[in-house]
């Protein structure tokens, strides 16, 4: 049969819901299916599984009769490369080579329901599930050729895609599956492979399908046409808080091939090319009422005086801070500024929409396909076994594609015009109509003894997050709160949550106690941290940029930062250069280093932490969102200052493999420490303690 892939799956059978055996397998075809549940009891009944309960099947994997094992997970590939290190993860356990593994991702009518790839859980979540379905697979393959050769099992074993005997007799595993179709469990007693015996995970594997992508056959959304597809426009606000109060459609609709929208506030049109679809919205007349809205110049203040009570979720508290203080040797109290930023993705956001009846297909770049279809359910009132979202391979997301707002708005208009629609985002409606990073407030006190051991820590974070709330340093006296507030700008995930900007002001803090103190940096934190692993990424990071005390080259200055956050841990030290005379800020050179636990591919892994350390660099010095009165001023790349190769330092990556701990996500944390690196080496450097983010976005002032 035709195997089931990414841009061209087979059937619909709606596996998220409503799943039967008769269905399984004619989506999958007969051979050896094994499901990932936390118990046997759904397997057993093969009844609707709702998307919260406890048994739902998360991942399956089968094994084909022609030898190639296809893996099921509703997770979505971003650009993170979990296509790669998820293959490498079921290629290890069932003892078969890399290139007999086909990923089917993030397909609701393919793939399991899967709540998003978020918040760095794919590796530290789906992985171990799929190690054990495959070790699964493994062992009910070698009783299946026990039984076939009616002998003891504990004589065979499976290596590169056949199950061998004592005396090297080999039968392969789809022979084993031909002509059936068995449905099982997990096995609970299946033997898991210690890292020290791994030959595929931990090795630099090249990505999956890499070639395609180098070569430009993979197709984007924004690349997709399908037969009599039209484009679709959508009318947009001139800024937020705008409402419509009414709009001339007459020229638009006189335009020849134009299909015009409007339902409620939503006006759309959809015609045969993206220019005509452009002059038609171009020939709306439309009145608006606009709202008084806050503006840049003002958030801080605005954030502050709309923030509601302390979120319990981040409410620490331990000790009396107030008193402590008080006998605190040194003290300090700031007050940090952070601005929004953009994801600014490679690929804009865009939407394939096609109905066949009652029946909606929509292709859109999202991490979270199922989160889409229900949206989309909600939107045309349909069951959702009547939608299938597809989520093609993603050029990129950073946090930023939770949603589906294209393939929402493709739908709308497909459905009017009785054929396919597709919507692509201009890099205008990407920087305004997307959402943003958080801007927030963050105001700390802290104290410390004569020795430099923290006496107080207070830490109130308004608006921009929770993430990373909690110190990693030791403190007896502690108060943390998150103050939510109301944001004029729509805001939601980005890389590191909320904990870039946490990190960001609690190490900042960390290096002017350290200098109150007359403490070295590095030496300060080390006093006041117990965590080994926190520890050793800084004493990593230190040793290969050659941290000791001497002071840098005129005008050059050095600083250190560390973080952790989703279990996994990284430490930054930077040294920048500054111009007397322009106040220009160059970033020199760079070491991070950083912890996850055992290192599933080093390759990947060292690429993950450059792009975040990169990434960070534009929100550290010069990225942020510049808006009057709910409209967005800089919403193109030529406005919104981004990292260029002229800015990329001398970057050295430093990976602590830890063997006896799981592996864990890196798409988040390597980004957490470049920031206030910075930040400290731009003191180091001029003596100015910056309480910004971004640093300098205008150069430094010297002076």
């Amino acid at each position: 049969m035709d195997r089931p892939t990414q841009d061209q799956p087979r059937g619909n059978a709606g596996y998220n819901t409503q799943i039967n055996r008769r269905h399984f397998f004619k989506v999958l075809g007969s051979g050896l299916a094994v499901t990932f549940t936390i118990s046997s009891s759904v397997v057993e009944a093969l009844g609707p599984i709702a998307k919260d309960d406890e048994d739902q099947i998360s991942a399956w994997i089968h094994v084909g009769e022609d030898n190639v094992v296809t893996v099921y997970t509703g997770k979505a590939e971003v650009g993170q490369n979990i296509r790669t290190s998820l293959a490498q993860i079921v290629a290890e356990e069932l003892e078969v080579e890399l290139n007999r593994i086909v990923m089917v991702m993030g397909d609701t009518s393919l793939t399991p329901y899967d709540r998003g790839t978020f918040g760095s859980r794919s590796i530290p979540y789906m992985g171990p599930q799929l190690r054990m379905a495959a070790a699964s697979a493994r062992e009910y393959l070698i009783d299946m050729a026990a039984d076939k050769w009616k002998c003891d099992r504990t004589s065979l074993r499976l290596e590169k895609g056949l199950v061998i005997d004592a005396k090297q007799k080999s039968i392969a595993i789809g022979q084993l599956a031909a002509g059936k179709k068995l449905l099982k469990a997990i096995n609970k007693n299946a033997k898991i492979k210690p890292v020290e015996e791994w030959k595929i995970s931990g090795t630099p594997v090249l990505k999956v399908g890499g070639e395609s992508f180098i070569t430009g056959r993979h197709k984007y959304v924004s690349d997709m046409t399908l037969p009599d597809m039209l484009h679709g426009k959508v009318l947009r606000a001139p800024s937020y808080g705008a409402t419509l109060i009414d709009v001339d459609l007459n020229a638009a609709k006189k335009i020849p091939g134009v299909i015009v929208l409007r339902d409620g506030e939503f006006v759309g049109v959809a015609a045969p090319t993206r220019r005509k679809a452009t002059d038609a919205i171009s020939a709306m007349k439309p009145r608006w009422k606009l709202s008084e809205q806050a503006s840049r110049k003002e958030i801080f203040t605005y954030l502050k005086e709309k923030a509601e009570k302390p979120d319990d979720r981040n409410n620490q508290a331990t000790g009396n801070v107030s008193q402590a203080l008080l006998q605190a040797h040194h003290k300090i109290e700031k007050s940090f500024n952070i601005d929004y930023i953009a994801h600014a993705p490679l690929e804009p956001r865009a939407g394939v929409a096609q109905w066949i009846g009652d029946k909606l297909t929509v292709w859109t770049g999202t991490q979270r396909p199922f989160g889409v279809q229900e949206d989309l359910e909600s939107m045309f009132h349909i069951p959702k076994e009547q939608i299938r979202v597809i989520t093609p391979d993603t050029g990129s997301g950073y946090g930023g594609k939770h949603t589906g707002e294209a393939g929402i708005e493709a739908a709308r208009l497909s459905k009017a015009a009785g054929k396919p629609v597709k919507i692509v985002w201009t890099r205008e409606e990407e920087f305004t109509w997307a959402y943003l990073r958080p801007a927030g407030v963050i105001e700390i006190r802290a104290g410390v003894n004569q020795e430099g051991i923290l006496q107080a820590w207070e830490f109130h974070n308004y608006n921009s997050g929770g993430s990373g709330i909690e110190t990693s340093y030791e403190v007896a006296n502690k108060l943390i709160q998150y103050h939510p507030s109301d944001s004029p700008l729509p805001q939601g995930s980005y890389r590191g949550l909320a904990a870039t900007a946490n990190v960001f002001a609690r190490e900042s803090i960390m290096n002017d106690l350290a200098q109150a103190v007359g403490m070295d940096p590095l030496a300060f934190r080390l006093k006041n941290l117990k965590e080994k692993r926190m520890k050793d990424v800084l004493e990593a990071a230190a040793a290969k940029f050659g941290w000791n005390g001497e002071k840098p080259a005129p005008n050059h200055g050095v600083g250190i930062a560390c973080g952790e956050e989703k279990g996994s841990y990284i430490a930054t030290c930077a040294e920048v250069s500054v111009s007397k005379e322009s106040g220009q800020v160059k970033v020199v050179r760079v070491v991070a280093a950083f912890e996850c636990g055992a290192i599933i591919n080093p390759n990947h892994l060292e690429h993950q932490i450059m792009g975040s350390v990169i990434q960070g660099m534009g929100g550290a010095l010069f990225e942020r969102i510049e808006f009057e009165n709910g409209k967005i001023t800089n919403s193109r790349f030529s406005a919104y200052r981004l990292p260029r190769f002229s800015d990329c330092p001398k970057l050295d990556v430093v990976m602590l493999n830890r063997k006896d701990i799981p592996s864990l996500g890196a798409g988040e944390t390597p980004i957490l420490a470049i920031a206030p690196a910075i930040r400290n080496a731009i003191e180091n450097a001029t003596g100015k303690k910056l309480y910004t983010l971004p640093l300098v976005p205008d150069g430094l002032k010297i002076d």
